[in-house]
């Protein structure tokens, strides 16, 4: 067909289009990092402009990057997470920050909370965990738009309550927070790998239990299974923290 044949077709509405949020991913542990990457790039609207181990890394690539969220490990090998959220602000940098911690301490999360962290997330979690987040944060950013200011409280109010989550992420079907919390522990504080006997004994629970949320962190990436050798007999499988 003759070019000036071709119907013209008007260039599609980019202000239609959603808006991509660039995340810097920050954290220190090889798998866990490649495993929150994955995670990030699986939901529509958002793509990994970056990833850091260090805070000198995460600062470095805050200054030739534009961001708009920092998915940011809180227990960082040279900088602990809140100082690297002071630092960012001292540097005149705006991005909002999610935090991340196997942390239960208070004081850390009202601190993070007074720097302006708009999520805290707690690990082990799995996709679905993240993703909600990530929507919420999404929820949160379209309900700002381009407004610079809020004329009632109820606008107030819908500005702070699109960054929560509308309901709980369930974990698999039978799972519970506290053993998860529990086998998380037994496994994060074991200086070797713990089968699924030993680990269901440190917590508890029957071998088959605690394989399960064993099974469970291994697939968020959190743990990693190895074989265990003793002796002529079978290999047994071991599990190991790494999140």
């Amino acid at each position: 067909m003759p070019d000036n044949d071709i119907p013209d077709r008007d260039p599609p509405d980019k202000s239609t289009q959603p808006e991509v949020l660039k995340v810097l991913v920050v954290e220190d542990e090889p798998v866990a990092l490649e495993a929150h990457t994955a995670y990030v790039e699986r939901v529509p609207g958002f793509v990994v402009a970056a990833t850091a181990a260090t805070s000198h890394e995460a600062l470095r690539a805050l200054q030739s990057t534009p961001v708009d969220v920092v998915l940011l490990d809180m227990n960082l090998p040279d900088r602990h997470g809140l100082d690297v959220i002071r630092a960012m602000r001292a540097g005149g940098h705006q991005a909002d920050v999610i935090a991340v911690t196997s942390a239960r301490d208070l004081d850390v999360v009202r601190a993070a909370v007074s720097l302006g962290v708009v999520q805290y997330l707690l690990k082990p979690f799995v996709f679905a965990t993240l993703r909600d987040r990530l929507e919420a944060y999404r929820a949160y950013r379209t309900q700002l738009g381009d407004t610079q200011h809020l004329s009632t409280q109820a606008e107030v109010d819908e500005v702070f309550a699109g960054v929560r989550t509308s309901t709980p992420t369930a974990l698999p079907k039978g799972m519970s927070e506290d053993l998860l919390a529990r086998v998380t522990r037994a496994l994060r504080d074991s200086a070797t790998g713990l089968s699924a006997s030993e680990l269901g004994e440190a917590v508890g629970v029957s071998r088959v239990t605690a394989r399960r949320y064993a099974e469970h962190l291994s697939d968020s990436r959190l743990a990693v299974r190895t074989q265990r050798y003793a002796g002529a007999g079978r290999p047994e499988v071991e599990y190991r923290w790494v999140g």
